[in-house]
C-alpha cells in the first residue's frame, strides 16, 4: 500500500512537466497534423491531395533519401573523427583534458550563423583548404566546395562535432582505468582493447552522439542554405519555401511530418543498432 502511494504521490510532481510537454510539442504537432490534412492554403477544404502530391512526386521522395543521407554522411564523418579525439581525451592527463575540453565547448558558445559564414571563406576559392590543395600541386585550379555535397559535410562535421565529443567524453572518462590495464597485462593488443573493451564500454556515449548529429545536421536549415545554396534541395528548404515563399501551409505541413519521422525512425534504427551492437561486443 505504501508503494502505491508513493506513486500516487509523485502525479503531482510530474503534471507541470507533462503539461509544459503537452503544451509545447504535442499540441503542435497535432496542430501540423491537421494543417496537412486540408487541400487548400486557406484551411478550408479538408483532404488529403497534398499527402497523395507529396508521395506521388518523386522529386520529393529524392528530396527526403538526399537529406538522410546528409545525416548519415555528417554522422560517419564526425564519427570518424570523434572517437579518436575522444580516446585521446581519456587517455589524458587532467591539465590537457581541461584544454580539451575548452576546445570542444568553445564553438558551441558561438552562434551556427557566424560559424556556417566563416566556412564560406574557408571553403572558397581563395580559402584556405583550395590553398592548401593548390600549395601541393593536388590540383592546378581551385576545387569547386561550396554548393556542393563534400563542402557541406565538410562544414556540418565541424558544426555538429561538441555533439559527438560531449556524450562520448562524458561516458568515456568514467571508463575504470583498470580494465583496461588489466586487459594489456592479459596479454591484449591495444586494437584488441580498443575493441573489445573500450568501445563496449563507450557505445552508450557513441549512440547519443551518433543520435544528436544525424537529428542537427537533417534539420540544420542554416548550414544547408548557406553553403549548399540552391543546387541541394532538402526538406529544411522545401518547409520553407512552401510555407513563407508559396504560402502552401498543407504541403509545409506535409513536408514537416515526413521530416520528423523520418528522422525518428532512422533515430530509432540508431538505437537498435546500439542494442544490437552491446549484445554482439560482449559475446
Amino acid at each position: 500500500m505504501a508503494a502505491v502511494s508513493d506513486r500516487a504521490g509523485g502525479w503531482p510532481l510530474a503534471l507541470p512537466l507533462t503539461l509544459a510537454f503537452m503544451a509545447f510539442f504535442a499540441a503542435p504537432l497535432l496542430m501540423l497534423l491537421a494543417t496537412s490534412a486540408y487541400d487548400d492554403d486557406m484551411l478550408t477544404r479538408p483532404g488529403l491531395d497534398n499527402w497523395r502530391k507529396f508521395a506521388g512526386d518523386p522529386f520529393y521522395w529524392k528530396v527526403t533519401l538526399d537529406t538522410l543521407r546528409l545525416g548519415a554522411l555528417t554522422v560517419c564523418a564526425t564519427l570518424l573523427v570523434g572517437y579518436p579525439l575522444a580516446v585521446a581525451y581519456m587517455q589524458a592527463g587532467e591539465r590537457w583534458r581541461r584544454i580539451m575540453l575548452f576546445v570542444i565547448v568553445m564553438p558551441v558558445l558561438l552562434s551556427v550563423v557566424v560559424r556556417t559564414f566563416a566556412w564560406i571563406v574557408i571553403l572558397g576559392n581563395e580559402g584556405v583548404i583550395n590553398q592548401a590543395v593548390m600549395a601541393l600541386g593536388l590540383s592546378p585550379v581551385p576545387l569547386r566546395l561550396l554548393q556542393t555535397e563534400l563542402g557541406l559535410v565538410l562544414s556540418l562535421t565541424q558544426i555538429e562535432m561538441p555533439m559527438m565529443l560531449l556524450p562520448l567524453i562524458g561516458v568515456m572518462a568514467r571508463i575504470d582505468r583498470n580494465l583496461i590495464d588489466a586487459s594489456v597485462a592479459l596479454g591484449a593488443s591495444r586494437w584488441r582493447t580498443l575493441f573489445k573493451v573500450i568501445l563496449p564500454l563507450s557505445l552508450p556515449g557513441l549512440v547519443a552522439g551518433c543520435t544528436l548529429v544525424f537529428a542537427s545536421s537533417t534539420t540544420a536549415f542554416i548550414s544547408q542554405s548557406v553553403i549548399g545554396g540552391n543546387r541541394l534541395v532538402y526538406l529544411p528548404l522545401v518547409i520553407w519555401q512552401q510555407s513563407l515563399v508559396v504560402y502552401n501551409w498543407p504541403l509545409a505541413a506535409v513536408a514537416s511530418v515526413v521530416l520528423l519521422a523520418s528522422v525518428m525512425l532512422c533515430i530509432l534504427l540508431i538505437a537498435a543498432l546500439g542494442r544490437r551492437g552491446m549484445r554482439y561486443l560482449h559475446v
